[in-house]
């Protein structure tokens, strides 16, 4: 896939699938802007991606702030000229069972999981739909789609991009603009890697693939919706979790 000379802007891009994706974007020729809510740890990722030949604007972002959201679109039209993929990466977890979790906790995770994702979206698509082009990649979930015990503040979060999802993609197909999401599964990460054995032994045994999925399975998903070759794909939930929810 190629995206020489496009600029992609990525949230939650210091560390995780984020980062990942970063590298990827970069291997394919895009332009970066990228954010996090940590200004050291995004100017060390932002470094490390400059270092692959990466032309990189970093940011430290407050996604739940609407005017943080507008600035970061604005400074990355000035860096670069143009916004054309927007992936809504970033999000949090504050796990507990729905009786014991604060509504503080709640809050939160609806802050940055989806309302960050209403936010940079809205700001992206003001300039996208202007030009009549544009895609917006949103990271959704699996337990968005089917639920799971302690983290009903972030399934919520998750089956509302969703929702969010289909709704701006019905709003600007119109305008050529494709909005799509990845549902990932359980992702080969340090916290996967922390899990107990047995636990570990258990989601295994839950998907058919029997294996974690890879950072770079999720950023190969992500680049596929924001290419070319998914020019007639729009509002569609890509599951990528090796079967755990069919």
């Amino acid at each position: 896939m190629n995206f020489q000379g496009k600029t992609v802007l990525i949230t939650g891009a210091s560390r995780g699938i984020g980062f990942e994706m970063s590298e990827e974007f970069t291997k394919a020729g895009a332009n970066l802007a990228i954010c996090a809510t940590r200004e050291n740890a995004i100017r060390e990722a932002a470094e490390k991606l400059r270092v692959l030949g990466a032309k990189v604007y970093a940011q430290p972002v407050d996604i739940s702030n609407a005017q943080a959201c507008e600035d970061f679109v604005s400074n990355t039209l000035q860096e670069f000229g143009s916004l054309d993929v927007v992936v809504n990466n970033a999000g949090i977890t504050k796990d507990n069972l729905t009786v014991r979790m604060s509504e503080q906790d709640w809050d939160a995770v609806m802050n940055v999981n989806l309302k960050g994702t209403f936010l940079i979206s809205k700001a992206a698509l003001k300039v996208m739909f202007k030009k009549r082009a544009g895609a917006i990649v949103n990271i959704s979930s699996v337990v968005g789609e089917m639920g799971n015990p302690g983290q009903a503040n972030y399934s919520a979060s998750k089956a509302g991009i969703i929702g969010l999802t289909k709704t701006l993609a019905k709003e600007f197909g119109s305008r050529g603009v494709r909005v799509n999401a990845v549902a990932p599964g359980f992702v080969q990460t340090a916290m996967t890697d922390a899990l107990p054995e047995e636990v570990r032994e258990k989601a295994l045994a839950s998907i058919p693939l029997k294996r974690f999925a890879t950072t770079k399975d999720i950023a190969k998903a992500v680049m596929f919706l924001a290419s070319e070759d998914a020019s007639y794909i729009t509002g569609h939930v890509l599951a990528v979790n090796g079967g755990l929810y069919i």
